[in-house]
This record gives structure tokens, sequence and C-alpha cells, in this order.
């Protein structure tokens, strides 16, 4: 690469490369939802044109049917449980890890480490052996508590290193005054610690709503599907009739990318602080 190239490559602003990185993410997006709005005929004569007519019915059916709203009250409650459980078991064992010296915590650390490792695919028979064992198929539990259990070690890794960066000095002072370790825990670390909270809290939401392969292994009613399930078997069910798969999917992804939007700040916040502190 020549010098003078190289000058006009740096010479390019950097927001310019993001504009571009953001047109390629967003242009799916806006193809699928403009897709929804036409039909199967006008999707074949005029592919990337606008609607003529705009067919909204597509969307309404969707939005009227009870199994979507159904589906997605089942998704929420799921990824719900499966943060709080997640996020609430993680914090105990990581402020075990970074607060106390016993023996063997680096052994234990590291298996939690290893189970970073340990691929979920793998575990799929022993796994749906052991729930119909405990009586959890078609169960919501069947599927919150394996989640759970795979979400641990990464929220343990991350919460541990911003439990660690919490000066020792100011534990001190709080156990001079009374405080117990549960209290120092619960009414200053976890409070000091949001920023990571809310980073591990929005990985395992998203991580629980976009899981396919564990509600499909659980759930054999339609009660506790959920929303990829929905998807699957939306487009099985309409595979011809392409916009309006384009419309659910939408839909589907609308509640994940609301959530993601408004919890932005929250996670670029953590994962800054925790490049700072590191």
């Amino acid at each position: 690469m020549s010098a003078g190239t190289r000058r006009t490559l740096r010479s390019v602003p950097l927001y310019v490369v993001v504009w571009l990185v953001g047109a390629v993410m967003v242009t799916p997006l806006l193809y699928a939802f403009v897709s929804g709005f036409k039909s199967t005929g006008q999707l074949s004569r005029n592919t990337f044109g606008l609607p003529s007519p705009w067919v909204t019915s597509n969307y309404t059916d969707v939005l009227a049917s009870g199994s979507f709203w159904r589906m997605l009250g089942a998704s929420t409650l799921i990824a719900v449980g499966t943060t709080v459980l997640t996020v609430g078991a993680a914090a105990l064992a990581a402020f075990a890890f970074a607060r106390f010296a016993f023996r063997g915590r680096e052994v234990l650390f590291t298996l939690f480490t290893v189970g970073l490792m340990f691929p979920f695919a793998v575990a799929i028979l022993p796994l749906f052996v052991l729930l119909r064992t405990f009586g959890l198929l078609d169960n919501p539990w069947g599927v919150i508590l394996p989640q759970a259990a795979f979400g641990l070690p990464m929220t343990v890794v991350i919460l541990r290193g911003f439990f660690r960066e919490i000066p020792g000095e100011l534990e001190e002072a709080a156990t001079l005054d009374g405080c117990s370790a549960f209290a120092f825990f619960w009414r200053i670390l976890l409070p000091m610690a949001r920023p990571a909270l809310g980073t591990v809290s929005i990985l395992a939401v998203v991580g629980s709503w976009n899981n396919f392969l564990l509600p499909l292994l659980v759930f054999s009613e339609q009660t506790w599907w959920t929303i990829p399930i929905g998807v699957q078997q939306f487009q099985g069910q309409y595979g011809t009739d392409i916009a309006r798969v384009f419309a659910y999917l939408v839909l589907a992804m609308l509640p994940a990318l609301a959530f993601y939007a408004v919890a932005e700040r929250q996670l670029i916040g953590g994962i800054t602080m925790g490049a700072t502190k590191g």
C-alpha cells in the first residue's frame, strides 16, 4: 500500500466507517420490515421496491393472534426467571470468590471457568433424561434452571472481576461499624456494582430470549412455547406466504430490539467500566 493511500485512509473520518457498518446491519431489518407490508406476489414482482398497495393485514393478523401473545408472555417469564436466578446465584458466588480467602478457592473458580468451554449441545441427552426424571418436561422450570446453570460461568467471571476492584479499606470500615459480610454485600457492594449487574442481566435476558434448542427439547405442548419456537412453527405453517413470515419475524424481533435500545447505555457503561478497571 502506497503512502498516499495510507494518508487517504487515515483522512476518512471514523464516523463514516461507523455509519457504513450501521447501514450494513440495519438494511436487512429494514428490508424485512418493508417486505412485511407486501403480498407474496408483490415480493416476486417488486423485490426491493416499496409496497403498492401496503398490506397491513400481515402485521394485524399476527397481532390479533392469541398464540403470538402467549408465546411472548412465555418468553418474557422465562427470560426474567432465568435472569433473576442467574444473577442472584452468580453474585453470591462471585462475592465469595472475590472477598473470601479459603482453601481450594482458585480450583473451584477454575471449575466455573471450565464451564465456559462446555458446549450446550453435548448435554442435550443427559439433560433431557434428568429433566424427565424430575418431572420438569413441559414446565418452565425445565428451561429456567438449565439456562441459569449454563449462564453461571460467564456471569461469575464478570462479577468477580468487578467485586475484586472494590477497595478492601471500604469493607474494613464497614466491618468496624458493625456491618456483617452479607450486609456489606447487600448494602454496599451490590449498589457499587450496578453497572456490572446491569451488563450480566442484559446478557442473560438476550441469551434466554434467543434460546431455541432448550425450549424445543422441553416443551411438547404449545402452552409454554417461546418466540423462537413460534417463528419455526409459523415458517412451517406459512412457508409459501413469505410476506407474512417477514411480518412475523419483525414482530418477534421487536421486543428484543426495544429492550436492547432501552438497556444499551447500561450495557456499554458496564463494559466500559470493566475495561477501565481491567
